[in-house]
């Protein structure tokens, strides 16, 4: 294992990026990517892959366990600027600990990623927005009841999720909505009653994803572009029972519009 001054956590992320440097034949990555629930045929328009490998190839990472991710990560170049991008993650709902939900993002960082951009397929809670619309986050609520970051360590969340890039995406599309999105634990969807709630207190996305991701890539030193997916509309709006078909259906529908965006910024991140 790699000899550092740092937490386990962090070691591990550290022996992580070394086998990805082995295993990929890049020295350096620049932007990282982490693909939601039906994001995963936005892809192919990032770039050339110059290599793929299995999740379980790199030290501390886990097989997929949700329909919609494929368990790979990807090595992509694009332009002057080498991608890596997290075909899965690994969910709080999984039981694994919050170490292994943010041990991609502490991965990427010790890969030599100075961005992050952070997907999710998410349900809408606001007024016409429809499935198949991409939103950006501009903050969130961590509902999760716990945080990646460990010890007398206090990060400011301030602008999260970047102006910078979030402007930036806005000249691309000017039709991008931006909004707060909440996370939830899961696995189980909201009741209508916490949809309700999560009105109360400023929420405009919900999901089981991402908040703890961007905490870590905040404390990494990354700056942060947060994307959901609005693959259905939340508990209670629609009048019909949510499932996770809906989300995968939706993100197939909206992949040339989401790979297009992500095509777009990415060269400007």
């Amino acid at each position: 294992m790699a000899q550092t001054d740092e937490n386990p956590n962090k070691a591990l992320a550290a022996d992580a990026a070394a086998a990805l440097r082995s295993a990929t034949g890049v020295e350096q990555h620049d932007v990282a990517l982490v693909l939601g629930s039906g994001w995963l045929p936005a892809v192919d328009a990032l770039g050339e892959a110059t290599a793929e490998i299995d999740t379980t190839d790199l030290p501390g990472f886990n097989a997929a366990a949700v329909a919609g991710h494929s368990g790979k990560i990807r090595s992509i170049r694009s332009g002057d600027r080498n991608l890596l991008v997290f075909l899965s993650r690994t969910h709080f709902y999984e039981g694994k600990g919050v170490a292994a939900v943010v041990h991609p993002v502490r991965t990427a960082a010790a890969a030599g990623c100075r961005a992050i951009v952070l997907t999710n397929g998410c349900g809408g809670l606001r007024e016409g927005w429809r499935p198949g619309q991409p939103v950006l986050i501009s903050d969130h609520i961590n509902l999760t009841a716990t945080s990646p970051i460990e010890g007398a360590n206090f990060v400011d969340l301030t602008d999260l999720y970047s102006p910078r890039l979030r402007a930036a995406c806005r000249e691309i599309d000017p039709s991008l909505d931006e909004g707060v999105y909440v996370q939830f634990p899961g696995p189980h969807y909201e009741t209508p009653a916490e949809i309700t709630m999560v009105r109360a207190i400023g929420g405009d996305l919900v999901g089981m994803s991402t908040t703890l991701e961007a905490i870590a890539a905040r404390e990494a030193g990354m700056e942060v572009l947060g994307i959901s997916l609005v693959t259905n509309l939340a508990a209670g709006l629609s009048g019909q029972p949510l499932n996770h078909q809906e989300v995968l259906e939706a993100g197939r529908a909206a992949a040339t519009r989401m790979g297009e965006l992500l095509g777009r910024i990415v060269p400007r991140i």
